[in-house]
Protein backbone atom coordinates (compact mmCIF):
# COMPACT_ATOMS: atom_id res chain seq x y z
CA UNK A 1 0.00 0.00 0.00
CA UNK A 2 1.10 3.62 -0.63
CA UNK A 3 1.27 4.28 3.11
CA UNK A 4 3.89 1.56 3.71
CA UNK A 5 3.11 -0.38 6.86
CA UNK A 6 0.36 2.02 7.87
CA UNK A 7 -3.18 0.65 7.57
CA UNK A 8 -4.92 4.04 7.42
CA UNK A 9 -4.14 7.31 5.70
CA UNK A 10 -5.92 9.15 8.51
CA UNK A 11 -7.81 8.74 11.76
CA UNK A 12 -10.34 11.56 12.13
CA UNK A 13 -11.47 12.08 15.72
CA UNK A 14 -13.51 14.53 17.75
CA UNK A 15 -16.87 16.15 17.16
CA UNK A 16 -19.66 14.37 15.28
CA UNK A 17 -23.31 15.39 15.10
CA UNK A 18 -26.46 15.25 13.02
CA UNK A 19 -27.52 18.46 11.27
CA UNK A 20 -31.28 19.05 11.02
CA UNK A 21 -32.08 21.46 8.20
CA UNK A 22 -35.55 23.03 7.79
CA UNK A 23 -36.36 23.77 4.14
CA UNK A 24 -36.77 27.55 3.98
CA UNK A 25 -36.23 27.94 0.24
CA UNK A 26 -39.83 28.97 -0.33
CA UNK A 27 -39.53 32.01 1.91
CA UNK A 28 -38.92 35.63 0.91
CA UNK A 29 -35.22 36.03 -0.04
CA UNK A 30 -35.39 39.80 0.49
CA UNK A 31 -36.24 39.57 4.20
CA UNK A 32 -33.57 40.48 6.74
CA UNK A 33 -32.90 38.45 9.88
CA UNK A 34 -34.97 40.61 12.23
CA UNK A 35 -37.97 40.55 9.90
CA UNK A 36 -37.67 36.83 9.26
CA UNK A 37 -37.55 35.89 12.96
CA UNK A 38 -40.07 38.41 14.25
CA UNK A 39 -41.60 37.24 17.59
CA UNK A 40 -45.00 35.61 17.15
CA UNK A 41 -44.47 34.98 13.44
CA UNK A 42 -45.34 31.55 12.01
CA UNK A 43 -42.81 30.36 9.45
CA UNK A 44 -43.94 27.60 7.13
CA UNK A 45 -41.18 25.26 5.94
CA UNK A 46 -41.02 22.81 3.08
CA UNK A 47 -39.83 19.91 5.20
CA UNK A 48 -36.90 18.81 7.30
CA UNK A 49 -33.77 17.10 6.01
CA UNK A 50 -30.91 15.69 8.01
CA UNK A 51 -27.27 14.87 7.40
CA UNK A 52 -24.21 13.93 9.36
CA UNK A 53 -22.17 16.89 10.53
CA UNK A 54 -19.04 17.75 12.43
CA UNK A 55 -15.40 17.23 11.54
CA UNK A 56 -15.46 13.46 11.99
CA UNK A 57 -18.19 12.83 9.43
CA UNK A 58 -17.56 15.73 7.07
CA UNK A 59 -13.80 15.50 6.73
CA UNK A 60 -13.71 11.72 7.12
CA UNK A 61 -16.30 10.89 4.47
CA UNK A 62 -14.85 13.47 2.08
CA UNK A 63 -11.41 11.88 2.42
CA UNK A 64 -12.90 8.49 1.70
CA UNK A 65 -14.58 9.95 -1.40
CA UNK A 66 -11.09 11.08 -2.37
CA UNK A 67 -9.94 7.42 -2.17
CA UNK A 68 -8.14 7.58 1.16
CA UNK A 69 -8.32 4.90 3.85
CA UNK A 70 -9.86 6.53 6.92
CA UNK A 71 -10.99 5.51 10.38
CA UNK A 72 -13.57 7.67 12.15
CA UNK A 73 -13.49 8.08 15.92
CA UNK A 74 -16.27 9.84 17.84
CA UNK A 75 -19.12 9.44 20.30
CA UNK A 76 -22.91 9.33 19.75
CA UNK A 77 -25.84 8.63 22.04
CA UNK A 78 -28.13 5.63 22.04
CA UNK A 79 -31.10 7.77 21.05
CA UNK A 80 -33.16 8.42 17.92
CA UNK A 81 -30.67 10.94 16.52
CA UNK A 82 -27.86 8.55 17.33
CA UNK A 83 -29.61 5.85 15.31
CA UNK A 84 -29.77 8.22 12.35
CA UNK A 85 -26.03 8.84 12.72
CA UNK A 86 -25.24 5.13 13.07
CA UNK A 87 -27.25 4.16 9.97
CA UNK A 88 -25.67 6.96 7.93
CA UNK A 89 -22.16 5.96 8.98
CA UNK A 90 -22.79 2.31 8.23
CA UNK A 91 -23.85 3.20 4.68
CA UNK A 92 -20.30 4.45 4.20
CA UNK A 93 -18.83 1.49 6.12
CA UNK A 94 -17.31 3.93 8.60
CA UNK A 95 -19.16 3.19 11.85
CA UNK A 96 -16.59 0.89 13.45
CA UNK A 97 -14.78 3.53 15.50
CA UNK A 98 -17.84 5.45 16.70
CA UNK A 99 -18.58 4.68 20.35
CA UNK A 100 -22.05 4.94 21.91
CA UNK A 101 -23.23 6.12 25.32
CA UNK A 102 -26.48 6.25 27.30
CA UNK A 103 -25.24 9.10 29.48
CA UNK A 104 -26.25 11.87 27.05
CA UNK A 105 -27.94 12.32 23.69
CA UNK A 106 -26.26 12.64 20.32
CA UNK A 107 -24.96 16.08 19.38
CA UNK A 108 -27.15 17.83 16.83
CA UNK A 109 -27.42 21.16 15.12
CA UNK A 110 -30.36 23.11 13.73
CA UNK A 111 -29.17 24.82 10.56
CA UNK A 112 -31.38 27.85 9.88
CA UNK A 113 -30.65 29.03 6.35
CA UNK A 114 -33.31 31.40 4.94
CA UNK A 115 -32.77 32.50 1.32
CA UNK A 116 -30.38 35.44 1.13
CA UNK A 117 -29.43 35.28 4.81
CA UNK A 118 -26.22 33.78 6.20
CA UNK A 119 -26.76 30.54 8.09
CA UNK A 120 -27.59 30.50 11.79
CA UNK A 121 -26.55 27.44 13.80
CA UNK A 122 -28.28 26.24 16.95
CA UNK A 123 -25.90 23.61 18.28
CA UNK A 124 -26.42 21.06 21.06
CA UNK A 125 -23.06 19.38 21.80
CA UNK A 126 -24.84 16.51 23.59
CA UNK A 127 -22.59 13.59 24.44
CA UNK A 128 -19.62 15.23 22.72
CA UNK A 129 -19.22 17.06 26.01
CA UNK A 130 -18.34 13.65 27.47
CA UNK A 131 -15.93 12.64 24.70
CA UNK A 132 -12.38 12.23 26.02
CA UNK A 133 -9.20 10.26 25.42
CA UNK A 134 -10.82 7.03 26.68
CA UNK A 135 -12.89 7.10 23.46
CA UNK A 136 -9.87 7.50 21.16
CA UNK A 137 -8.73 4.23 19.62
CA UNK A 138 -4.98 4.64 19.93
CA UNK A 139 -4.29 1.26 18.35
CA UNK A 140 -5.85 2.61 15.15
CA UNK A 141 -4.01 5.93 15.46
CA UNK A 142 -0.72 4.01 15.61
CA UNK A 143 -1.64 2.44 12.26
CA UNK A 144 -2.34 5.79 10.56
CA UNK A 145 -0.25 8.41 8.80
CA UNK A 146 -2.29 11.40 10.03
CA UNK A 147 -4.33 12.01 13.17
CA UNK A 148 -6.85 14.76 12.46
CA UNK A 149 -8.78 16.15 15.44
CA UNK A 150 -11.56 18.67 15.34
CA UNK A 151 -13.64 21.20 17.18
CA UNK A 152 -12.15 21.54 20.70
CA UNK A 153 -14.64 24.32 21.63
CA UNK A 154 -17.44 21.72 21.38
CA UNK A 155 -15.52 19.01 23.26
CA UNK A 156 -15.70 20.09 26.90
CA UNK A 157 -13.18 17.60 28.28
CA UNK A 158 -10.53 19.01 25.95
CA UNK A 159 -10.81 22.66 26.99
CA UNK A 160 -11.23 22.22 30.75
CA UNK A 161 -8.18 22.74 32.97
CA UNK A 162 -6.62 25.09 30.40
CA UNK A 163 -6.77 22.45 27.70
CA UNK A 164 -4.59 19.91 29.54
CA UNK A 165 -6.21 16.89 27.86
CA UNK A 166 -5.87 18.47 24.41
CA UNK A 167 -2.20 19.31 24.98
CA UNK A 168 -1.42 15.86 26.40
CA UNK A 169 -3.20 14.16 23.50
CA UNK A 170 -1.26 15.96 20.78
CA UNK A 171 2.08 15.60 22.55
CA UNK A 172 1.48 11.86 22.94
CA UNK A 173 0.40 11.26 19.34
CA UNK A 174 3.21 13.34 17.87
CA UNK A 175 5.55 10.82 19.50
CA UNK A 176 3.80 7.90 17.75
CA UNK A 177 5.32 8.48 14.29
CA UNK A 178 2.00 10.03 13.24
CA UNK A 179 1.48 13.50 11.73
CA UNK A 180 -0.86 15.57 13.92
CA UNK A 181 -3.55 17.82 12.44
CA UNK A 182 -6.00 20.15 14.19
CA UNK A 183 -9.20 21.83 13.04
CA UNK A 184 -11.33 24.26 15.02
CA UNK A 185 -14.83 25.65 15.42
CA UNK A 186 -15.82 29.16 16.43
CA UNK A 187 -16.29 29.35 20.22
CA UNK A 188 -19.63 30.80 21.28
CA UNK A 189 -18.60 33.90 23.24
CA UNK A 190 -21.63 33.50 25.54
CA UNK A 191 -20.91 29.87 26.39
CA UNK A 192 -18.48 28.17 28.74
CA UNK A 193 -16.04 27.53 25.87
CA UNK A 194 -16.21 31.21 24.93
CA UNK A 195 -14.82 32.16 28.33
CA UNK A 196 -11.82 29.85 28.02
CA UNK A 197 -8.35 31.39 27.65
CA UNK A 198 -7.80 30.07 24.14
CA UNK A 199 -4.58 32.02 23.45
CA UNK A 200 -3.02 30.31 26.47
CA UNK A 201 -4.24 26.88 25.35
CA UNK A 202 -2.98 27.41 21.80
CA UNK A 203 0.47 28.37 23.05
CA UNK A 204 0.58 25.04 24.88
CA UNK A 205 -0.86 22.75 22.21
CA UNK A 206 0.45 24.15 18.91
CA UNK A 207 4.07 23.04 19.49
CA UNK A 208 2.69 19.49 19.11
CA UNK A 209 0.56 20.27 16.02
CA UNK A 210 2.06 19.61 12.59
CA UNK A 211 -0.86 20.85 10.47
CA UNK A 212 -3.43 23.44 11.58
CA UNK A 213 -6.50 24.24 9.45
CA UNK A 214 -8.74 26.86 11.14
CA UNK A 215 -10.98 29.39 9.44
CA UNK A 216 -9.87 33.01 9.45
CA UNK A 217 -12.51 34.02 12.01
CA UNK A 218 -11.61 31.09 14.26
CA UNK A 219 -7.93 31.93 14.06
CA UNK A 220 -8.53 35.55 15.03
CA UNK A 221 -10.87 34.68 17.89
CA UNK A 222 -8.64 32.06 19.51
CA UNK A 223 -5.37 33.95 19.06
CA UNK A 224 -6.46 37.60 19.44
CA UNK A 225 -9.90 37.64 21.10
CA UNK A 226 -9.85 41.36 21.91
CA UNK A 227 -9.09 42.27 18.30
CA UNK A 228 -11.76 39.81 17.16
CA UNK A 229 -14.35 41.50 19.36
CA UNK A 230 -13.43 44.97 18.05
CA UNK A 231 -13.64 43.94 14.40
CA UNK A 232 -16.83 41.97 14.99
CA UNK A 233 -18.49 44.97 16.65
CA UNK A 234 -17.47 47.35 13.89
CA UNK A 235 -18.36 45.34 10.78
CA UNK A 236 -22.16 45.69 11.09
CA UNK A 237 -23.85 43.89 8.20
CA UNK A 238 -20.54 43.47 6.34
CA UNK A 239 -18.83 40.11 6.16
CA UNK A 240 -16.26 40.03 8.94
CA UNK A 241 -13.70 38.32 6.69
CA UNK A 242 -13.54 41.45 4.55
CA UNK A 243 -12.78 43.61 7.59
CA UNK A 244 -9.66 41.74 8.77
CA UNK A 245 -6.52 43.51 7.50
CA UNK A 246 -4.04 41.45 5.50
CA UNK A 247 -1.27 42.54 7.87
CA UNK A 248 -3.26 41.05 10.73
CA UNK A 249 -3.64 37.76 8.87
CA UNK A 250 0.07 37.65 8.11
CA UNK A 251 0.92 38.44 11.72
CA UNK A 252 -1.32 35.66 12.98
CA UNK A 253 0.13 33.23 10.45
CA UNK A 254 3.69 33.98 11.45
CA UNK A 255 2.81 33.69 15.14
CA UNK A 256 1.31 30.23 14.60
CA UNK A 257 4.38 29.02 12.69
CA UNK A 258 6.64 30.47 15.41
CA UNK A 259 4.81 28.30 17.94
CA UNK A 260 5.88 25.16 16.07
CA UNK A 261 3.15 24.43 13.54
CA UNK A 262 4.72 23.23 10.28
CA UNK A 263 1.80 23.90 7.92
CA UNK A 264 -1.03 26.39 8.50
CA UNK A 265 -4.03 26.54 6.18
CA UNK A 266 -6.34 29.48 6.91
CA UNK A 267 -9.76 29.00 5.27
CA UNK A 268 -11.19 32.38 4.28
CA UNK A 269 -14.48 31.67 2.51
CA UNK A 270 -15.05 33.86 -0.53
CA UNK A 271 -11.50 35.18 -0.17
CA UNK A 272 -10.05 31.72 -0.78
CA UNK A 273 -7.35 30.50 1.59
CA UNK A 274 -3.97 31.47 3.00
CA UNK A 275 -0.99 29.18 3.52
CA UNK A 276 1.90 29.65 5.93
CA UNK A 277 4.66 27.12 6.47
CA UNK A 278 7.77 26.60 8.55
CA UNK A 279 10.13 23.64 8.38
CA UNK A 280 8.31 20.55 7.04
CA UNK A 281 11.29 18.34 7.77
CA UNK A 282 9.66 16.80 10.88
CA UNK A 283 6.65 15.78 8.75
CA UNK A 284 8.99 14.06 6.29
CA UNK A 285 10.39 12.15 9.25
CA UNK A 286 7.04 10.34 9.50
CA UNK A 287 6.38 7.26 7.38
CA UNK A 288 5.20 7.87 3.80
CA UNK A 289 5.85 11.62 3.65
CA UNK A 290 8.27 13.13 1.14
CA UNK A 291 7.25 16.77 0.81
CA UNK A 292 9.68 18.89 -1.18
CA UNK A 293 11.54 20.91 1.43
CA UNK A 294 12.59 23.40 -1.23
CA UNK A 295 8.96 24.02 -2.23
CA UNK A 296 7.30 23.80 1.19
CA UNK A 297 9.67 25.41 3.68
CA UNK A 298 9.05 28.99 4.88
CA UNK A 299 6.21 29.90 2.54
CA UNK A 300 3.45 32.53 2.67
CA UNK A 301 0.88 32.51 -0.11
CA UNK A 302 -2.80 32.92 -0.87
CA UNK A 303 -5.09 31.26 -3.38
CA UNK A 304 -8.18 33.31 -4.32
CA UNK A 305 -11.52 31.56 -4.37
CA UNK A 306 -12.49 29.70 -7.51
CA UNK A 307 -15.31 31.42 -9.36
CA UNK A 308 -18.70 30.11 -8.32
CA UNK A 309 -21.98 29.90 -10.19
CA UNK A 310 -24.65 31.41 -7.88
CA UNK A 311 -27.36 29.45 -9.67
CA UNK A 312 -25.74 26.19 -8.59
CA UNK A 313 -25.25 27.05 -4.91
CA UNK A 314 -27.31 24.74 -2.71
CA UNK A 315 -25.64 24.40 0.66
CA UNK A 316 -22.63 25.93 2.41
CA UNK A 317 -22.56 23.51 5.36
CA UNK A 318 -19.32 21.56 5.57
CA UNK A 319 -17.33 23.61 3.05
CA UNK A 320 -14.52 24.19 5.52
CA UNK A 321 -14.34 20.49 6.36
CA UNK A 322 -14.28 19.60 2.66
CA UNK A 323 -11.43 22.05 2.13
CA UNK A 324 -9.48 20.50 5.01
CA UNK A 325 -10.09 17.02 3.63
CA UNK A 326 -8.76 17.90 0.18
CA UNK A 327 -5.77 19.72 1.67
CA UNK A 328 -4.82 16.71 3.80
CA UNK A 329 -5.24 14.37 0.83
CA UNK A 330 -2.89 16.51 -1.25
CA UNK A 331 -0.29 16.45 1.52
CA UNK A 332 -0.68 12.68 1.84
CA UNK A 333 0.05 12.53 -1.91
CA UNK A 334 3.15 14.70 -1.36
CA UNK A 335 1.83 17.45 -3.65
CA UNK A 336 3.43 20.90 -3.70
CA UNK A 337 2.06 23.77 -1.58
CA UNK A 338 0.39 25.66 -4.45
CA UNK A 339 -1.36 22.51 -5.64
CA UNK A 340 -2.49 21.53 -2.14
CA UNK A 341 -3.84 25.03 -1.60
CA UNK A 342 -5.80 24.89 -4.85
CA UNK A 343 -7.33 21.53 -3.95
CA UNK A 344 -8.49 22.99 -0.64
CA UNK A 345 -10.07 26.07 -2.19
CA UNK A 346 -11.68 24.11 -5.02
CA UNK A 347 -13.16 21.49 -2.67
CA UNK A 348 -14.66 24.25 -0.53
CA UNK A 349 -16.21 25.85 -3.63
CA UNK A 350 -17.52 22.56 -4.99
CA UNK A 351 -19.18 21.77 -1.67
CA UNK A 352 -21.51 24.74 -2.24
CA UNK A 353 -23.06 22.87 -5.16
CA UNK A 354 -24.10 19.77 -3.17
CA UNK A 355 -27.34 19.16 -1.32
CA UNK A 356 -25.51 16.56 0.78
CA UNK A 357 -21.70 16.49 0.72
CA UNK A 358 -21.69 12.88 1.86
CA UNK A 359 -23.48 11.59 -1.23
CA UNK A 360 -23.11 14.20 -3.99
CA UNK A 361 -19.40 14.93 -3.51
CA UNK A 362 -17.34 15.09 -6.70
CA UNK A 363 -14.26 12.94 -7.03
CA UNK A 364 -10.54 13.68 -6.95
CA UNK A 365 -10.01 13.15 -10.67
CA UNK A 366 -12.59 15.83 -11.50
CA UNK A 367 -10.89 18.33 -9.22
CA UNK A 368 -7.48 17.46 -10.64
CA UNK A 369 -8.75 18.07 -14.16
CA UNK A 370 -10.25 21.44 -13.20
CA UNK A 371 -7.02 22.55 -11.51
CA UNK A 372 -4.99 21.58 -14.58
CA UNK A 373 -7.38 23.25 -17.01
CA UNK A 374 -7.52 26.63 -15.27
CA UNK A 375 -4.96 29.30 -14.56
CA UNK A 376 -5.23 30.24 -10.89
CA UNK A 377 -2.70 32.66 -9.49
CA UNK A 378 -1.38 31.56 -6.12
CA UNK A 379 0.55 34.43 -4.62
Amino acid sequence: MSQGTKLYDAVIAGYICVDLIPDLTGNDPSANVSAFFRPGKLIEIGGLSYTLGGVVANTGIAMKKYKKEVYLNGLIGKDFIGEIARQSLNKHHLGEGIDSTTDAGTAFGLVIAPPGIDRIFLESPGCSRLFDTTHIHFDKVAQSRVFHFGYPPLLRKFYLDNGKMLCDLFAFIQGMNVVTSLDFSLPDVDSESGRVDWPFIMQRVLPSVDIFVPSLEELLQIMAPDQYALIKASCGEEDMIDQIPVDTIRGLGRAIIALGVKILLVKAGHQGAYLFTGDVGPINGKRGFALSVEDWNDRECRCPAFEEDPARVKNASGSGDAAAAAFLCAILDNEGPETALQYAVLAGRNNLYFHDMHHDHGDWAEMTEEIRSRTVTVR
